[in-house]
């Protein structure tokens, strides 16, 4: 049990190790300062010629908004058509057949929203064409976009008042060339040679110990797990995700895929405070999004590693903890890491079931989709955690009785309209989308719009309710991890979790950069004897409250029928 709790505290400060000087590189990069990757310029310019993008041509918040949203429209269209159309694609000899029209439209709104929420199963759901061409695009893309929103919030705070935040085309395309694919380059030859497959071959046939044909999946797996752990995207290649002994092989294997899911969000705060000039705000962000990460993950890991009360009720030693849906090669200890990282960032990749995790653990689970900001995805974890600390900074103002202002910018009422809003946007998503499930689960099981969802779940109690609320949840935190009892490949399922994905990962985009534009545009405000400092200890303990209360007043009581509900019932 020391070797596993060592194993973890090694994973995390490697990532540590990496992500620090990963950070001040990015913030050279995005500055335009010189970095040894300068000899991919000839390359990025061919790039901006062929496409005729003037990377000179400076653009407000909304133009970068503006090509953030039209380009991301392409994606989508150009995705659905390819899954409507699979099977007549090349590169497909496993002869999956082609999506139906709901699940396209649920499968490629998750992809291009760096969800990866998949109703399908992956190895037998999508042919090596999608896989390649749709899926793994998608998955640089997408992360691509999250970091230059988020290079775009840089940009606003670089400066003292300026309407010209830089080309979102040259933030994208640094994103991909710069750091994306560099690390998947470096990841998947790791994985590749330590038995992630990497070829083009159709399924495998072997003979089992008890004498049954067995057909294993294969394919060019290990480029598409590094990427989807880089980009912290998390769909899987295989079905059982990074649970799969191919997709995951070893202890090694997984402490790489942990690793790679956490460097950039880490990498992207500190860019964040070396860009602005301003390092001890980016510290003090980091100290709060990691203790967040703690307060979830100490619990987490006592609760998988003290084993299940009723299962210790009948007498039966857990000296292992409780295994139930975990890999015997990973144990309790670095599989609640793993649970607790990919859902405070929105990877969502799994490398257990989250849906055999002890109750509790359901709940520290939930809520690292709920708060949606200690590190987060690809430049929108730092985004969503912008809307915590305006509305700190609004009601620190008001009790000091002085205007807010951030960083020398007054923050008036339209910003904190903008941040109330996106605030008030999560809550009314997970709850209304859960309550609408749970009434259709209840008193539409004949309606034939609804799929039979008496079919839905296996466990219609508390655990019942706790797998639609984590399937809403992790949809509008662009999660894409899942309690796997629940029966989500339907007509319901796909439309409503499709909507609520789009929602949720372009609106919180769009609310931080959109205050951010509007800040940089006023009039700066030198630093005063009374002005409010954002990189204390002092302001760091009050964005924690923020973020507590909002987040307790939000969703204590779905949490209480669901995970909560179901612990007690353990010692009964």
């Amino acid at each position: 049990m020391n070797t596993e709790l060592l194993g973890t505290v090694a994973t995390y400060l490697l990532t540590l190790v990496i992500a620090i000087p990963l950070g001040i590189y990015l913030a050279k990069v995005f500055a335009g300062e010189k970095v040894w990757t300068d000899f991919l310029k000839p390359i990025e310019n061919g790039i901006y010629k062929l496409s005729g993008i003037n990377i000179k041509e400076q653009m407000n918040w909304k133009q970068h908004m503006k090509a953030l949203m039209t380009v991301n429209l392409v994606w989508l269209v150009y995705g659905f058509f390819m899954l409507l159309f699979q099977d007549k694609l090349p590169l497909n000899p496993d002869a999956n057949p082609a999506m139906t029209p709901d699940l396209a439209f649920n499968t490629v709104i998750s992809f291009v929203a760096n969800c990866n929420l998949q109703h399908y199963s992956g190895e037998s759901g999508a042919s090596y064409f999608i896989q390649h061409f749709v899926f793994m695009f998608l998955q640089f893309v997408s992360a691509a976009t999250g970091i230059a929103a988020a290079v775009v919030f840089f940009k606003a705070f670089r400066d003292k008042t300026t309407n010209a935040l830089g080309n979102f085309w040259e933030f994208f395309v640094k994103a991909i060339t710069r750091l994306l694919l560099p690390l998947s380059l470096v990841v998947a030859l790791i994985l590749a040679f330590n038995g992630t497959p990497s070829s083009y071959a159709g399924k495998d046939q072997f003979i089992s110990l008890q004498g049954d044909t067995v057909n294993v999946s294969r394919g060019p797996a290990a480029a598409f797990v590094a990427i989807k752990h880089l980009g912290t995207n998390g769909g899987g290649w295989f079905g059982a995700n990074s649970a799969h002994p191919l997709e995951n092989p070893s202890y090694l294997t997984n402490t790489v895929e942990l690793i790679a899911q956490v460097i950039i969000p880490i990498a992207m705060v500190i860019a964040f405070g070396y860009f602005i000039r301003r390092k001890k705000l980016a510290w003090t962000i980091f100290g709060v999004m990691t203790i967040g990460m703690l307060m979830l993950l100490i619990p987490m890991m006592s609760s998988e590693l003290g084993g299940n009360p009723a299962i210790a009720k009948m007498g039966v030693s857990q000296l292992t903890g409780a295994m139930e849906g975990k890999e015997v090669r990973f144990g309790p200890a670095i599989s609640a890491y793993w649970s607790t990282v990919t859902t405070i960032i929105s990877t969502g990749s799994v490398n257990s079931m989250h849906d055999s995790t002890m109750p509790m653990s359901g709940t520290w689970q939930l809520l690292g989709m709920m708060i949606n900001s200690f590190y987060g995805g690809c430049g929108v974890g730092l985004l969503n955690y912008f809307i915590y600390l305006i509305i700190a900074v609004f009601i620190s103002g008001l009790m000091v009785g002085r205007t807010p202002e951030f960083l020398g910018h007054k923050v008036e009422a339209r910003e904190i309209k903008i941040a109330a809003l996106i605030t008030l946007l999560s809550p009314f998503m997970i709850l209304a989308g859960t309550a609408i499930a749970a009434y259709v689960f209840t008193t539409h099981g004949d309606a034939a719009w609804a799929v039979q969802p008496k079919a839905w779940l296996n466990n219609p109690g508390f655990h019942g309710f706790s797998e639609m609320l984590y399937e809403i949840t992790s949809s509008n935190a662009n999660n894409g991890s899942g309690f796997e009892g629940l029966g989500d490949n339907n007509m319901f399922w796909n439309v409503t979790t499709g909507i609520i994905i789009l929602l949720g990962r372009f609106l919180p985009i769009i609310g931080p950069v959109a205050i951010a534009g509007l800040l940089a545009t006023k009039k700066f405000i030198p630093e005063s004897a009374g002005t409010l400092k954002t990189d204390t200890k002092t302001f760091a303990i009050m964005t924690m409250a923020v973020i507590l209360v909002l987040n307790a007043l939000s969703y204590f009581p779905a949490l209480a029928l669901g995970p909560l509900a179901e612990y007690f019932t353990l010692f009964n």
